[in-house]
């Protein structure tokens, strides 16, 4: 059986993500950052200049005239908004499509997309930073990717426990592994070096805390986690919607209205994204 130090060790020995993502990410609390020469880091990496380039044009960001420059993705939209950008290509980027029949990937980029963007919806609402919104729903279920990739004999027995006992993904791999997703993807997080606060909402995202105006990361990514399963964005004949416990419901603050909006908002602009960063 595996174990759980085998598991932080395969987590470890990944590679690092770009330095230009290092450092951006590096730069969450700093204000005097050197657009200019950011811009000029970006834009000799070509794979990942066009995928900024195409997602700055998307509907995502509804500019009124076509972005033609990451010099110009900046000015116009800001330097939060293209660290997110950045950071979503290259997470994305990092794994391979797997070779193993028994894992969707296609489908957990759908679900980590919509959660991602379902989070940003989400975040004004609750006083967050759509972009840190944003990145911790992309990563959040990154260590399912980890498990799934790194072992894929084991995680088909994952979804023969799911089968037997008709539970949730991360019950049936503390069963299998000794460890289940959101740990892994805690230790992924801070092994690429992400905000504290990502890799707290990433650890927390099935642990469902009441919210009100004041919610955290973590419970902002649970709910979009669960909007997300309850919206099929994966589309999954097999999906689970995770439970939304009633206490939580009970302490958010928004009204239908809000609720419809933060639907549509989501659906509007997940298939843009999808075309954007899914590998």
């Amino acid at each position: 059986m595996t174990g759980v130090d085998d598991v932080i060790k395969r987590v470890r020995d990944l590679p690092s993500l770009p330095a230009v993502v290092v450092e951006l990410m590096a730069s969450v609390e700093q204000e005097d950052i050197d657009t200019h020469a950011l811009a000029s880091k970006i834009t000799l990496d070509q794979g990942l200049a066009a995928k900024t380039l195409r997602l700055a044009n998307s509907s995502f960001y509804g500019m009124p005239a076509k972005v033609t420059t990451i010099h110009q993705a900046i000015s116009v939209l800001g330097f939060h908004s293209i660290r997110t950008l950045v950071t979503a290509c290259s997470v994305t980027a990092s794994f391979a499509p797997g070779k193993d029949a028994g894992f969707d990937l296609e489908a957990f980029w759908r679900h980590s997309i919509g959660t991602a963007v379902c989070a940003r919806v989400l975040a004004p609402y609750f006083k967050l930073n759509p972009d840190t919104a944003f990145t911790a729903g992309l990563l959040h279920d990154l260590g399912t990717l980890v498990l799934a990739t790194g072992y894929p004999d084991e995680y088909r027995q994952v979804g023969a426990h799911r089968q037997q006992h008709d539970c949730q993904a991360a019950e049936a791999e503390q069963a299998v592994f000794g460890i289940d997703h959101t740990a892994v993807g805690s230790a992924l997080a801070a092994h690429w070096k992400f905000p504290l606060a990502i890799q707290r909402a990433v650890a927390g995202h099935h642990q469902a805390d009441a919210a009100g105006a004041a919610a955290t990361p973590a419970t902002v990514i649970f709910l979009a986690n669960v909007l997300a399963h309850a919206l099929d964005l994966s589309e999954q004949e097999d999906d689970q919607v995770p439970p939304l416990p009633l206490e939580l419901w009970r302490s958010l603050t928004l009204n239908q209205a809000d609720w419809y909006a933060v639907f549509e908002r989501t659906e509007l602009t997940f298939h843009d994204m999808c075309q954007v960063l899914t590998p």
